[in-house]
């Protein structure tokens, strides 16, 4: 595989890294003078100078025959177009973005650049996680499938204690792929039993979190 990353910072140079020790071909593209000089004592032949939203630099580094763009500079316009060029102009056939303000995530969602990775909202996810909010934890979205992923900590009081996994009759469109018990995690069989406590993992259509959350945590109370 070949992957071409905008942006030599932190995050560029250790997924440089990381790839390259997977033995992927990689080029790193920086505009900062001092930090590509560094690239370049660390990885050789596989920096380059330059802006990467300019068209010759993209070019000179091979972007016609790239696997993948990244674009993880500190600049969420320098991301959105070099993907957007990547994507529109070299038909790319795979594009990763950072974005580094969360507000700006609908624009990159917008503009078709997905995935679009925010290490505020992953950080925030965390949390939520820890403390879930009303015991529903969202995931995951699938934009493109038009799916979610979900957990649920299931309430004492939920009206699927004690039910067998194939005796919930679940909305059209929802699918329980995972419980989560004592610490680990299984796929369920159709006797698995639901218990008070479990986290219980669903795939879902949009729109159909407040009717799965009636099934594992009635009135919004998570346990």
């Amino acid at each position: 595989m070949y992957a071409i990353i905008a942006g030599g910072g932190k995050v560029g140079r250790n997924l440089a890294r990381e790839l390259i020790s997977k033995g992927h071909e990689v080029t790193v593209i920086e505009s900062w003078r001092e930090r590509y000089l560094a690239l370049e004592e660390e990885f050789e032949h596989t920096a380059q100078y330059g802006d990467a939203t300019e068209l010759w630099v993209l070019e000179r580094s091979g972007i016609q025959r790239a696997d993948v763009v990244i674009a993880v500079t500190g600049d969420d316009e320098d991301n959105m177009l070099v993907c957007q060029v990547a994507k529109e102009k070299y038909l790319c056939d795979r594009i990763i973005a950072r974005v580094n303000n969360p507000r700006n995530h609908d624009h990159f969602r917008l503009l078709g650049i997905q995935p679009a990775v925010s290490a505020t909202d992953l950080i925030l996810r965390l949390i939520e996680h820890e403390v879930p909010r009303y015991g529903l934890v969202h995931l995951l979205a699938l934009e493109e499938e038009r799916l979610e992923i979900i957990e649920l900590e299931v309430n004492p009081e939920a009206p699927t204690v004690g039910e067998r996994i194939s005796d919930i009759a679940l909305p059209e469109g929802s699918l329980i792929i995972s419980v989560l018990r004592e610490g680990a995690g299984f796929v369920p069989k159709p006797d698995t039993v639901i218990q008070a406590g479990d986290g219980v993992l669903l795939v879902l259509n949009p729109g159909l979190e407040d009717a799965i959350t009636s099934y594992f945590a009635p009135d919004g109370h998570g346990g």
